[in-house]
C-alpha cells in the first residue's frame, strides 16, 4: 500500500518532532518567552517508533527528526536505536542547532543516523545572536567540525534569509562553507513566526540570494536533482561550492511534496501550513490496533490540499509556530 493523496503525490518522508523545547530563541521560530508542553504530552519514544513503523509499512522510507531542538530531549539515541530497527526505513537524518552537537556527535553517528542538517543563519556572532537572542555561534562551529570529524560526510547548513538582516550574512556563510566542504542552503522565510510579524517584504528570496553570489562567484551550473521531491534547487560555483535555495514563498514546490509530519504531542500533518491536526496520541494510548491508526494517517493524506496558498488571499496561517509543528 502507498500513500497517495488526491493529487497522486506519494508520500516516503516522515518529520518527527521529538519535542518543542529549544536552548535558543530564533524569532523566525519561536517567541523570547515561551511556556513548553509538559513532558507526559509528549509521545515517548515507543509511540513514537509504532508510528514510524506504521508509516513505514504504507511506504515511508525516510525519517527526518527535528524539534524544536532535538539534541535536548534525554536520550534520544535511544529513539534512533529504535527507529534504526525498522527495516524498510532507508534513512534517519537529524536538524539542529548544533548548540550540543559536539558532545553528541559520536554517539548519533553509531545510534545509526546517517545525516545531519545544521540551522545556521550566519557566521558573524552579532547576526547569529539578533537571531537567536542566544549567544554559541562558537559551540555550533565545534559542532560541525566534530559531526565531520566522526564521519558525517554529507553535512548540510540551513540558513532562513531575512530581509534587510541577512544579506551581510550571505557572502561570509558561503565562503565559510566553501572552506569547510559542507553544502549551503537557503530558506526563504515562511509565516510561522510565533510573533506574527511575518509579511512578504520580510522575504529575502532566492533569486536575490543567488544574484549576490553569483556577483562574486560567476554563474553557476543547475545540477540535476537527486530526487524529485526534494524542496531545493541546487546550483554549484565554479570553486565547487553547492547550494540549495529553497524558495518555499515565491516559487512554492508544493506540487512534488512527499512529506508528512508528526509533532512532539502526536498530532500528524499533511503540510508545514496545515490548520487541521490529525491525532495519533489518543488512540496509541487508548490501546488502539494498528488498523485505526492506519485508517487516521489514510484519512490525513487523503485531506492534503495542493498548496500552502501563501500568496494567495485566500491563505489562512497556522496557529502553530515552527517550534510547535517542527522543522
Amino acid at each position: 500500500m502507498q500513500l497517495i493523496d488526491t493529487f497522486g503525490r506519494i508520500h516516503t518522508s516522515l518529520r518527527i518532532s521529538v519535542t518543542d523545547r529549544c536552548n535558543i530563541r530564533c524569532f523566525y521560530c519561536m517567541p523570547e518567552h515561551v511556556t513548553f508542553l509538559p513532558r507526559h504530552e509528549l509521545l515517548d519514544y515507543d509511540e513514537i517508533t509504532r508510528v514510524a513503523r506504521i508509516l513505514s509499512e504504507l511506504g515511508v522510507r525516510k525519517i527526518r527528526l527535528t524539534g524544536g531542538e532535538p539534541l535536548v530531549r534525554r536520550d534520544l539515541i535511544k529513539l534512533i536505536e529504535k527507529l534504526r530497527q525498522i527495516d524498510s526505513i532507508d534513512e534517519i537524518a537529524m536538524t539542529t542547532n548544533g548548540l550540543l552537537l559536539a558532545d553528541h556527535a559520536h554517539d548519533l553517528k553509531a545510534a545509526g543516523l546517517d545525516r545531519i542538517n545544521v540551522s545556521l543563519d550566519s557566521v558573524d556572532p552579532k547576526i547569529f545572536e539578533r537571531i537567536t537572542r542566544r549567544g554559541g555561534l562558537e559551540q555550533v562551529l565545534a559542532g560541525i567540525k566534530m559531526a565531520q570529524h566522526v564521519g558525517f560526510d554529507d553535512l548540510r547548513i540551513n540558513a532562513v534569509a531575512i530581509k534587510n538582516l541577512s544579506e551581510p550574512a550571505i557572502l561570509p556563510l558561503a565562503d565559510f562553507c566553501a572552506q569547510q566542504g559542507l553544502r549551503l542552503r537557503f530558506i526563504e522565510f515562511m509565516p510561522l513566526d510565533a510573533d506574527q510579524n511575518w509579511e512578504n517584504a520580510s522575504v529575502l528570496s532566492g533569486e536575490e540570494i543567488l544574484a549576490t553570489l553569483s556577483a562574486v562567484y560567476g554563474e553557476p551550473s543547475l545540477l540535476a536533482r537527486e530526487d524529485p521531491s526534494q524542496p531545493a534547487t541546487d546550483v554549484q560555483f565554479a570553486n565547487r561550492l553547492v547550494i540549495g535555495m529553497i524558495n518555499s514563498v515565491t516559487q512554492p514546490f508544493c506540487g512534488m511534496c512527499n512529506r508528512l509530519r508528526l509533532t512532539a504531542e502526536g498530532q500528524l500533518r499533511n503540510c508545514l501550513f496545515s490548520t487541521v491536526d490529525f491525532d495519533l496520541r489518543q488512540p496509541l494510548r487508548n490501546g488502539a490496533n494498528d488498523d485505526l491508526i492506519r485508517s487516521t494517517i489514510l484519512d490525513c493524506v487523503q485531506q492534503k490540499k495542493h498548496g500552502h496558498g501563501i500568496n494567495s488571499s485566500s491563505f489562512e496561517r497556522p496557529d502553530r509556530a515552527m517550534y510547535q509543528i517542527g522543522g
